[in-house]
């Protein structure tokens, strides 16, 4: 194997663990508060529309032209994987929660019992069935980018599908064998190398395409692992530093109306299906744009100077840079917004 295939194996593989372990705290909410033969049917309505969505979409990808491929899967990796990386470094310095399986199972369990029993279309309880499909559909869709985007650019969908099954059957396997959220699971680490790994392939892979198809990294597929070091370094430059602002008492805060009050006002105000369609736009803007998008409107610009430049460092240099630049940009006004 090379060191690309080794390192999307194991991309793969750490990113739809992580993926699975929320699925599966969802499902296992969903069954133990509700009823799990509903909870099992909205398993099963997932995978088949997960099954649609792939046969429908999964070969348009393999028919992109190769830079155009590398160029759209090196941003979304990009967004994807700087937003992972952005939440993790934020946990590791203390500026956000950590991420509690247990606390998020819980509740899960106390919205599930709260929520008023119904039959509809045949489901004995349609709660614990729609709990169940959107979240397998939501984190399935995840895992089904990851696959594709991974394997389609590597010309090796069967490792990257392999990766995903494994991961997939293992989480599920513990959970369901546990009854019990995967809490030991180190998921705020997964998620912190998660992030690095696929920022890099995805600094990687853009500035591949953006540069075009006959250019190609200095050291070739190797170049990978120094992407992965400088990353990695950038992160963990960047938690040391927000551990010393961490550690500086914080001015007192306004009050604020928290992301679930916000979500818990349009409910209210919406009808159920207005809610619907407005959380599905969300979560693609969201899926597409990241948590800030700056960072997206820094990849852009950053794609368009390496595909422009015709100096080296230019073209393999800026992309790296402007991450690191527009990383510590978002994290700098995400802790003044804490502060």
């Amino acid at each position: 194997m090379t060191s690309t295939s080794i390192a999307l194996f194991v991309s793969v593989f750490l990113a739809c663990s992580v993926e699975a372990v929320e699925a599966v705290t969802i499902v296992l909410a969903a069954g133990t508060a509700r009823d799990w033969k509903s909870a099992g049917r909205g398993v099963v309505a997932a995978l088949i529309s997960l099954a649609v969505i792939i046969g429908a979409f999964g070969p348009a990808i393999s028919h992109l032209p190769i830079s155009v491929l590398r160029v759209v899967v090196g941003g979304l990796l990009l967004v994807f994987g700087l937003t992972w990386l952005r939440k993790a470094i934020l946990r590791a310095s203390g500026f956000k929660a950590l991420h509690d399986e247990d606390k998020i199972f819980q509740e899960e369990i106390a919205a599930a019992r709260a929520a008023g029993k119904g039959e509809k279309h045949g489901i004995d309880d349609w709660y614990a069935f729609t709990l169940s499909f959107k979240g397998v559909l939501l984190e399935g869709l995840e895992v089904a980018f990851i696959v594709l985007t991974f394997g389609t650019i590597d010309h090796n969908v069967g490792l990257a599908s392999l990766a995903a099954t494994i991961a997939v059957v293992i989480v599920t396997a513990a959970g369901f064998a546990l009854r019990a959220p995967l809490s030991r699971v180190p998921e705020n680490t997964l998620k912190f190398v998660v992030g690095i790994l696929l920022t890099s392939f995805g600094i990687f892979w853009g500035a591949e395409g953006s540069a075009g198809a006959s250019k190609k990294w200095p050291g070739d597929n190797w170049a990978i692992l120094g992407i992965i070091a400088f990353v990695a370094l950038i992160a963990f430059g960047l938690i040391e530093v927000l551990k010393i602002a961490h550690r500086k008492p914080l001015a007192p805060k306004t009050k604020a109306i928290s992301e679930e009050s916000a979500v818990a006002e349009l409910e209210r105000e919406y009808s159920k299906l207005i809610s619907g369609v407005i959380g599905f736009i969300e979560f693609w803007i969201d899926f597409i744009v990241g948590d800030d998008w700056r960072i997206a409107a820094g990849i852009v610009i950053s794609f368009i100077i390496t595909a422009t430049a015709s100096a080296s460092v230019l073209i393999w240099g800026t992309i790296p840079l402007f991450t690191a630049i527009f990383l510590s940009y978002s994290l700098s006004r995400a802790v003044k917004s804490a502060r």
